[in-house]
């Protein structure tokens, strides 16, 4: 009896022991991971990033990146802008992945005024800015004393100054480039007055000047046609190209190779050709 008991519980424990590792052989695929780095596969296929965009046009072409990048495994949670000032802070301050309506000089600028490290991830949509009026049809027809608007941040306010002297109206300082302000102003043979409003503001009171420089995206915004309304362009070949950026040391981030690869794709090339024309160029 005492043989036939001792039997009974040899056998049940070999069971259990048998159990237990043919268990963990089965339950290894539910836990494993999808690489040598125990990342499990999932996280690795379902990456998110947010994206700090400037609203109206900037937003419609992320969100056709945002498809693309869906289809690899990465979604992009876009926040839209009104002005240039807050995406740099929430991208600095971590409440953004990365955002993108700037160009360097702009970047610089902001960084050496506010001390935050925001860098160059990549080129995205060079905007050719423009002169509007709802006075005047050429830019020939400025009068003596007639005001003129511009962007008041500094390196927009010194990109419209290179516009006006590209248009015959001003000579600036010698040198001066991307760092001119309106005191850098040589020559102004029709002693025009100029007026510094933040850019997104210019459009709503264009009506109040004889003209001003309008940022392609806000004059969008406003429903004016840059190739059409403006009465004088910049080249389309300008180096002011808008760019991706993130926080300085992270640029080589994985995710960041397939955020470029979404927004640099022929997907979006092609929306920015058909809706837009010439009044954005894809800058890769």
């Amino acid at each position: 009896m005492k043989k036939s008991y001792l039997s009974l519980f040899m056998g049940l424990a070999l069971a259990l022991v048998v159990t237990g590792c043919g268990g963990g052989q089965q339950a290894a695929p539910q836990t494993g991971t999808g690489s040598e780095g125990g990342t499990p596969a999932a996280e690795q296929q379902n990456e998110t990033l947010k994206i700090g965009v400037m609203s109206g046009s900037e937003e419609e072409i992320w969100k056709v990146a945002k498809d693309v990048a869906a289809k690899d495994g990465l979604t992009l949670e876009l926040v839209p802008f009104n002005d240039y000032v807050l995406p740099n802070k929430a991208l600095d301050k971590g409440d953004l992945d990365a955002n993108a309506f700037q160009h360097v000089p702009y970047m610089e600028e902001f960084n050496a005024n506010h001390g935050t490290k925001v860098v160059k991830l990549a080129d995205t949509i060079n905007f050719p800015i423009g002169i509007y009026s709802e006075k005047i049809k050429d830019i020939s027809e400025l009068k003596e004393g007639d005001i003129v608007g511009l962007p008041n941040d500094p390196t927009n306010g010194a990109r419209a100054l290179i516009l006006f002297e590209s248009a015959g109206l001003i000579k600036l300082k010698e040198g001066k480039g991307v760092k001119a302000t309106v005191l850098d102003i040589a020559e102004n043979p029709k002693n025009l007055t100029f007026k510094e409003l933040d850019a997104a503001f210019i459009p709503k009171t264009l009506g109040n000047m004889s003209a001003a420089v309008i940022n392609t995206n806000f004059a969008i915004e406003a429903g004016l046609v840059p190739t059409k309304d403006a009465i004088y362009m910049e080249p389309k070949d300008s180096p002011w190209v808008n760019i991706i950026a993130v926080r300085e040391g992270e640029q080589d981030k994985p995710v960041f190779q397939k955020l470029v690869k979404a927004y640099q794709s022929d997907e979006v090339k092609k929306f920015v050709e058909e809706k837009y024309g010439d009044s954005m160029v894809a800058a890769w």
